[in-house]
């Protein structure tokens, strides 16, 4: 091999080992950010629409008190409105289902506040029934609590799927970086061996012959120096062997 394939060649193992350990580095942030960022997305829109039936629940559960306090007109505005945001919150979660049993809390969630949507129903048909704080306490609190605490569930299912999110990404991070430390050690150990080669095979070959040179000149003998490699030096340490031989030949 010639000597400038050789050199070539060691800085092209060096610049190709670094480049796989760049692009696989690249791609796995690229496919991490991607991937983190849709089941975040995901995650938090699941999380924000549950804040918001919790939320209309409140102002239904609210809604209710007045309506049975008497304050027939303001409670039934407070409980429909309230209505329609849940059934619009629930709407969202419906279609944003990303996670293994994700839809068992919907509906569970659903079973629970149309439940509880029969008991508020009753005395907005019916203002004049036996709707009391006793029968609040019995049956309407109780089924908000149920409702409530469905929608609960569901944004712990959400907020423990953020967390092992956030783990598997500490965990992939990891061997992205594993790459990179065998790139360099292994970049640093050819280095080192490269270094040597160059020694070995080009540095001490022309140090050998600049000695030979200088003896020549001094002694007049022709050059006898012996080169290992089969390249260019071992080419230079013949032509000086044959021109100190003319040289020599010629006196």
């Amino acid at each position: 091999m010639k000597l400038r394939m050789k050199i070539m060649s060691g800085f092209l193992i060096l610049v190709i080992m670094l480049a796989l350990a760049g692009i696989f580095s690249i791609y796995e942030l690229t496919t991490i950010s991607s991937s983190v960022q849709s089941l975040l997305d995901d995650n938090y829109k699941s999380i924000d629409a549950s804040k918001k039936m919790i939320e209309a629940l409140e102002r239904q559960d609210s809604g209710l008190l007045l309506l049975i306090s008497g304050e027939g007109t303001e409670g039934r505005k407070m409980i429909e409105k309230a209505d329609t945001e849940f059934q619009s919150a629930l709407d969202i979660a419906k279609n944003n289902l990303t996670i293994t049993n994700e839809i068992d809390f919907i509906e569970d969630i659903d079973f629970k506040y149309q439940t509880y949507r029969a008991l508020w129903a009753d005395p907005l048909a019916n203002p004049s029934g036996d709707h009391d704080l006793t029968w609040y306490f019995n049956q309407g609190h109780p089924a908000f609590q149920a409702a409530k605490t469905a929608v609960d569930k569901l944004i712990a299912l959400n907020d423990e799927t953020m967390y092992r999110t956030a783990s598997n990404l500490k965990n992939r991070m990891h061997r992205i970086i594993m790459p990179g430390i065998v790139a360099i050690v292994s970049a640093l150990v050819f280095a080192f061996l490269f270094n040597y080669f160059i020694h070995r095979y080009f540095v001490n070959p022309i140090i050998s012959i600049t000695k030979e040179v200088q003896n020549v000149l001094k002694t007049g003998r022709p050059s006898n120096v012996e080169v290992e490699t089969d390249d260019e030096l071992k080419d230079l340490a013949s032509a000086i062997h044959d021109l100190s031989y003319l040289a020599r030949k010629q006196k």
